[in-house]
């Protein structure tokens, strides 16, 4: 059920109108998060701006939708599981990949590891060590990468959340989102 209803392009305020505009004039339309986002201006910009930047990260393209797959699966925001999950398969991952991802881990050690990481990161941040840092080198994992998984964290918070809030939900019926097992 919707909380908060989507703008139209000429229904946004000032800089969100301008935002919507060349949104629509690059991709031919505007989502319904996007378009929903707009009644404020300084989080739909925050939040494009954010998306860019991420898109430059350095961390694997199937590494970073596993991670956002746990991270909305721990938030349980349908619509980005469905978005995150369709994205995955597009990447070439599988049934079995997508599922281990959404609990919050994955058959290579390696990329596991920095899964669990993320979830800690949106979960206990406070409780995070020295060791469990060095231990992600110790798997290969670069300073860049680590850091880099805070932002698809904080991404991924703000747009579940934001898509709950709003009441936005999956385009078609996807599996019942609820907590990852620990």
């Amino acid at each position: 059920m919707k909380n908060i209803e989507a703008l139209e392009i000429h229904e946004a305020p000032g800089k969100s109108r301008q935002l919507l505009e060349d949104i629509a004039a690059r991709r031919g339309s505007v989502g319904e998060m996007i378009s929903t986002m707009a009644h404020s201006p300084a989080l739909l910009e925050g939040f494009l701006t954010l998306s860019r930047s991420m898109k430059r990260s350095k961390l694997p393209r199937t590494t970073s939708e596993k991670i956002s797959l746990a991270v909305q699966q721990w938030i349980g925001c349908g619509a980005c599981l469905q978005a995150h999950s369709d994205a995955a398969r597009g990447l070439g991952l599988t049934e079995s990949d997508i599922d281990l991802a959404r609990q919050g881990t994955s058959t290579d050690a390696r990329e596991a590891a920095l899964i669990q990481f993320a979830l800690q990161i949106l979960a206990e941040p406070s409780a995070i060590t020295p060791a469990e840092v060095e231990a992600l080198r110790g798997h290969g994992w670069t300073d860049r990468s680590i850091i880099e998984v805070v932002g698809v964290v904080v991404l991924n918070q703000m747009t579940g959340s934001f898509n709950l809030v709003a009441g936005i939900e999956p385009a078609e019926d996807t599996a019942a989102p609820g907590p990852v097992a620990r």
